[in-house]
């Protein structure tokens, strides 16, 4: 195999949670780019979802409605998807959700808000991966990345629901690794404060602070996470059920 093949991703299908925007968006871009057919996920920013797959290069691209708060728009998603192509190789959950509340603002995070960030981050993710598991056998190397964050290990982010939200993406991700063998692999990338306006308040001033405490001092890019998701899908062949970690070191 010539070694630039390994970047090649022509005649692969991949579905992008959360693409209108940020992370998401960034690695539907990627995909595009690599040769792949990208199905855009959306749930409220259909204009937004609309002018990504305007510009993505290649042909074959569409927008797809999944909502986290509702498992049935994956199920109805993945008849769609089995009826039109009959297979799915590639799952990027990048859809998510969270709000600031300080950590030492114990009835600032109410039961409502919490339960929120675990649906969105936990079972959002689950009720979809569910939905595609037969898709993703039938392409006979299927492959899941799960958006994660250091929060699930670190502890710190922007809440405590969020940081244990996705502490249990991590552990689902090793358990579901396990189930969805050997057709399937599925890992987590984990970054840090990622450069997008997935967190309320946290502009690039606040960013970059942040990145001189690093080892690094390097802010996180959203395409710099795409990038990794590419790998996991080109070059990790056989990793499955592992956590990809970039922080520019903040962790250490």
């Amino acid at each position: 195999m010539d070694y630039q093949d390994l970047f090649r991703l022509d005649g692969k299908l991949a579905l992008v949670t959360g693409a209108s925007s940020g992370i998401g968006a960034a690695t539907a871009r990627m995909l595009a780019q690599a040769g792949a057919s990208v199905l855009v996920g959306y749930n409220r920013g259909s204009d937004r979802a609309d002018s990504v797959v305007a510009e993505l290069p290649g042909a074959g691209h569409r927008t797809v409605h999944i909502s986290l708060e509702d498992s049935q728009t994956a199920r109805d998603a993945a008849r769609m998807m089995e009826q039109d192509f009959g297979r799915l190789d590639i799952l990027v959950n990048s859809a998510g959700f969270t709000r600031p509340v300080a950590h030492n603002d114990l009835e600032g995070l109410d039961d409502a808000l919490f339960e929120a960030i675990l649906i969105a981050n936990v079972r959002g993710p689950f009720s979809i991966i569910r939905a595609f598991a037969p898709l993703l056998r039938a392409s006979g190397n299927g492959v899941v990345a799960n958006v994660s964050s250091i929060s699930g290990f670190t502890g710190s982010g922007s809440s405590i629901a969020y940081c244990a939200a996705k502490a249990a993406l991590d552990t689902m991700t090793i358990s579901l690794a396990r189930v969805l063998a050997p057709e399937v692999r599925i890992n987590c990338i984990s970054p840090a404060a990622v450069a997008t306006d997935f967190v309320a308040g946290r502009d690039r001033g606040k960013l970059e602070a942040l990145a001189q405490t690093t080892p690094l001092r390097c802010v996180v890019e959203p395409e710099q996470v795409a990038a990794a998701i590419l790998a996991t899908i080109t070059h990790l062949g056989v990793t499955t059920g592992t956590r990809i970690v970039m922080d520019g070191g903040r962790h250490l």
